[in-house]
């Protein structure tokens, strides 16, 4: 309920019906860029203030086929030294590197490539 010959402006400069909505950029730059977005969080006392959040990462990349490397956390790379072995690696063979299907592909070649000699060697 709101008295006689009040606006809505005056209500809301009042704090009655709501805060100011308005939230500015806190630090030195001043640009709405991809590495610089605020999220709003109102607080516990009703103010609205800026927290900064961090960019979204690519997370690493297989060297061959170039596909996401599952089981691998997505960080910048000055981060993962922060990390657990565990989190930065895959137990396999050229685990955290290659993915799983061209690691197949790799151990297959080879034992095919190393057949082949045994036939030629055979033939002679």
């Amino acid at each position: 309920t709101h008295k006689e010959g009040q606006t809505l402006a005056e209500l809301n400069s009042e704090g009655t019906m709501g805060a100011n909505k308005r939230v500015t950029f806190t630090r030195r730059h001043p640009y709405a860029t991809k590495s610089n977005v605020l999220k709003v969080v109102k607080t516990p006392g009703g103010r609205l203030v800026a927290h900064t959040k961090a960019k979204k990462r690519n997370g690493p990349k297989c060297g061959d086929c170039k596909c996401q490397l599952a089981g691998i956390k997505h960080l910048a790379s000055f981060q993962y030294k922060n990390v657990h072995k565990r989190e930065r690696t895959v137990s396999r063979a050229y685990g955290g590197s290659r993915c799983a299907k061209c690691v197949r592909q790799r151990i297959i070649r080879a034992f095919l490539i190393e057949e082949q000699k045994i036939v030629k060697q055979m033939m002679l």
